[in-house]
């Protein structure tokens, strides 16, 4: 199977709201399974499907150790307290940014047989990812939470020294580093 291209901004696919799933057939386990194949090719833990020029209402993502994860129609419907993350975007290659997200937040969504779910996430990846996802369908990018207009920078320069420090999950230089997964979605 060929896997189908990210979409880079400022690509007018990335920046409208999509579509709500209403047909649950065979073609949509078939259009997860590309989403799993671009999103892995590069490096991703979430795809939304506008990022591959599907404009529908839906998102995988697959956090490090755990099993892919399918949102059909995902809602936020309720999020809770603030905390800086560094973040990044395979629609907006070879950058990465301080952005505010929410601690906790609440999802409604169905699953590939149109059954309805809810889901909470509490300052982990998963919430992160949610917010990131759901915010693509809605045709917003990570962009639109960074901390400040300067709070973005290229991958190969590392963060400017005013943000250096400011990530909440960064450990203090007594403890051990994280080597966790990298929240480029």
């Amino acid at each position: 199977m060929d896997v189908r291209p990210i979409c880079q901004f400022p690509e007018p696919v990335l920046t409208r709201k999509t579509l709500k799933v209403t047909t649950f057939d065979a073609s949509l386990p078939a259009l997860v399974e590309e989403m799993i194949e671009a999103m892995r090719g590069a490096n991703g833990v979430g795809l939304a499907a506008n990022q591959i020029g599907v404009p529908l209402m839906l998102c995988v993502i697959e956090i490090p150790e755990e099993d892919v994860r399918v949102f059909v129609n995902p809602e936020l419907i309720s999020h809770e307290g603030e905390r800086k993350l560094y973040e990044g975007c395979l629609s907006v290659t070879g950058y990465q940014g301080l952005v505010s997200r929410s601690e906790r937040v609440k999802v409604r969504y169905q699953d590939l047989q149109g059954r309805k779910h809810r889901l909470t996430a509490k300052d982990n990846l998963l919430a992160q990812a949610l917010e990131h996802e759901i915010g693509h369908l809605n045709g917003h990018l990570y962009l639109e939470h960074l901390v400040a207009r300067d709070a973005i920078w290229k991958l190969s320069e590392g963060p400017p020294p005013q943000y250096a420090r400011e990530h909440t999950d960064e450990p203090d230089d007594d403890e051990a580093p994280d080597d966790g997964p990298s929240t480029e979605k």
